[in-house]
């Protein structure tokens, strides 16, 4: 029999593609509980969702494909921002992940790995986490879940946030020759007091550029961080701040987050900040180094990876966030009067304008 050109070409195609589907293996379908420690949409938790899925996809893993994803905002900032409220958005996690059973269980941020993966320690449960300012020693005092950070041993592990603030120092005095001092503003939230415990660390493992002095201030009021604020924008002597507030309350007992802050602080002071986040720039902060929340989802994406490819969380070490962001707001730096060198702001990896 004479088979035509097309004729050939239709059967060679059915034959590649059974070829493909029946002989080639295909990624499993999988699913992630993906828990934010705040709203959906925070400055901070939205970033390492999105670099979770990035890496997936990377991976093979794709949502809608062959990956279903559900998340959760416990939303403890704004909204459930006491003990008692912590809790019961803890409760109703729990309650899900039961239902849900994930393949794997990703906990953005402190409060959902403090309340709910030091729940689940040694179950059957996967657990990733991204974004712990704690560190992981002091959490495991409290519920022993990690052997080493080399090796976790357990059913857990992660990307712990290092801030790199002695970069953003040194970055910083570049851009600011004359530069003598830097303040810290920060708060007395859980996240508060781990990010403080993070940027003392540092220094004491680091040193600063000569002749830089770093002054720490701790709000405990959203009016107290007014007042701070404002000595520190009219002293001439404090070059830069460096606000690590995350969670003010205010005399009428509510909530300022993240978001507000930063764009509060931008509103109403007129010296140069640092960005904890990279994503402060945009919102309006002069800029530097800040860490790369994107980056930092990627990571934990690629464990999770692991993870569903058969990977016990045990045998993948902990890891620090390997990278930061230098990021510079023109447009604040001429409100400013602030020109940045050029050799900087070629090396920057993102500029708004």
């Amino acid at each position: 029999m004479k088979i035509n050109k097309s004729s050939f070409a239709v059967v060679s195609l059915v034959l590649f593609f059974a070829y493909y589907v029946l002989i080639i293996p295909q990624a499993e379908a999988k699913d992630i509980f993906i828990v934010h420690s705040y709203a959906l949409d925070n400055i901070c938790g939205d970033p390492q969702h999105q670099g979770v899925l990035e890496s997936l996809a990377k991976a093979g893993f794709v949502e809608g494909d062959n990956l279903t994803v559900y998340k959760y905002a416990m939303d403890t900032k704004k909204v459930n921002n006491t003990p008692e409220l912590i809790a019961q958005q803890a409760e109703i996690v729990l309650e899900k992940v039961k239902a849900q059973h994930p393949d794997v269980l990703v906990l953005l941020d402190d409060n959902a790995f403090r309340t709910v993966g030091l729940r689940l320690v040694d179950t059957d449960i996967n657990i990733v986490f991204c974004g712990l300012n704690g560190q992981p020693e002091d959490y495991d005092r409290k519920v022993k879940w990690m052997t080493s950070k080399s090796r976790p041993g357990h059913n857990i592990t992660g990307v712990y946030e290092k801030l790199h603030f002695i970069e953003a120092c040194l970055v910083q005095q570049k851009i600011i020759p004359d530069l003598k001092k830097i303040l810290v503003i920060g708060d007395e939230s859980p996240t508060g007091k781990a990010i403080l415990k993070q940027i003392n660390k540092e220094l004491e493992e680091s040193e600063l550029g000569p002749g830089l002095e770093i002054e720490i201030r701790i709000a405990p009021s959203w009016e107290e961080y007014k007042k701070i604020l404002g000595q520190a924008c009219s002293d001439s002597s404090i070059g830069t701040i460096y606000p690590s507030a995350t969670l003010l309350k205010d005399s009428k007992s509510g909530a300022h987050s993240t978001s507000e802050i930063v764009e509060w602080t931008v509103a109403h002071c007129r010296t140069p900040g640092i960005p904890l986040n990279y994503s402060f720039a945009r919102l309006g902060m002069l800029g530097g180094v800040g860490v790369d929340f994107i980056a930092m989802g990627r990571q934990a994406g690629k464990m999770v990876a692991q993870i569903m490819k058969g990977t016990s969380p045990g045998d993948i070490p902990i890891e620090e966030a390997e990278r930061y962001a230098l990021v510079f707001n023109l447009r604040r730096a001429r409100e400013l009067g602030m020109e940045i060198p050029i050799d900087i702001l070629m090396a920057a990896d993102v500029v708004y304008k």
